[in-house]
């Protein structure tokens, strides 16, 4: 396996400071040019202000990409043929010398085997809706079920079944808390009506749950999810005839797979004049904040 440090990441490994992941399909497959390229870089902006290296992970030439240089976002953002990677395509992507954007799984995978331990996203992925007949459900789920390191997110992308999500989730054992909340968020909305969420009300909270969850050896990870800022976010009552309306539309045009999700972002792009992609923004950038934070606190207890 190629396996390369951007300079950044290289230093931060010498010197022992702190880290935080940032997957990479939000970047090739979440949002349009130029503002996936300019959400790249001030998330890498914000995590430097806190004081941790970002660490955005990606495939490029079959190499696994911890940190990237700027003309490798560039690459990510410009380019119409970065594969979307999943954690069990880690091993073709790096042997048939693919360019991929790595997903929630697959990031949280090179992550954790690179020894970093927190991770921000927007969302996970989940069950998707009429997973009862397609058995629809992201490889994200395993992902946090087997894997021990923090994760900050909004929830799971509100396209998805949100409360089979949220039950599939505790059935994989998966710690879940929620950062100033007892709700489970719903990526554009601060609410879902899911109110199966432990509050936790600040960094050392989460960082404490996150190291006695490793110290007993509890299998998965520690999911944290972020509400989306207040000024942000597009209400539920707003969102929810826009994703039925997308719903219908994907099983008129007979959509699966790999494509749904970036289809229903571009729907819902289009149905809220641009306001998602707003959103979207503010609460990937909200979430590189906490996790950054988290990060940092981490690193110095462990000092």
């Amino acid at each position: 396996m190629k396996l390369k440090y951007s300079k950044e990441i290289k230093g931060a490994k010498e010197q022992g400071k702190p880290i935080l992941a940032m997957e990479s399909t939000i970047i090739a497959h979440g949002m349009p040019y130029p503002q996936n390229l300019n959400y790249a870089l001030e998330a890498e902006s914000v995590c430097k202000s806190i004081g941790v290296t970002p660490a955005t992970i990606a495939i490029i030439e079959g190499t696994i990409c911890v940190g990237l240089e700027e003309e490798e976002l560039e690459i990510l953002s410009l380019s119409k043929d970065i594969k979307k990677v999943s954690m069990s395509e880690l091993g073709i992507a790096t042997s048939l010398g693919w360019n991929g954007a790595t997903t929630v799984s697959a990031t949280m995978h090179v992550a954790k085997k690179n020894s970093i331990e927190v991770f921000a996203t927007g969302g996970i992925g989940g069950v998707h809706k009429n997973a009862d007949q397609t058995f629809d459900i992201s490889q994200d789920l395993a992902a946090l079920s087997s894997l021990s390191m923090v994760v900050v997110s909004a929830g799971a992308k509100s396209v998805l079944d949100l409360p089979k999500t949220v039950e599939l989730l505790e059935t994989l054992g998966v710690c879940l808390v929620g950062f100033k909340t007892d709700e489970f968020p719903s990526f554009y909305s601060r609410s879902s009506g899911l109110k199966k969420v432990t509050e936790v009300h600040n960094v050392e909270e989460v960082s404490n749950v996150f190291l006695n969850n490793r110290s007993l050896e509890t299998l998965g990870a520690t999911l944290v999810v972020n509400p989306i800022p207040a000024e942000s976010e597009i209400p539920i009552e707003t969102m929810n005839p826009i994703i039925n309306g997308a719903m219908v539309e994907l099983k008129k045009r007979g959509i699966g797979g790999k494509v749904v999700t970036p289809f229903l972002l571009n729907y819902i792009y289009e149905k809220t004049e641009g306001r998602s992609l707003d959103a979207n923004i503010s609460l990937a950038l909200n979430n590189v904040q906490l996790g950054a934070k988290v990060a940092k606190f981490l690193f110095e207890k462990n000092s």
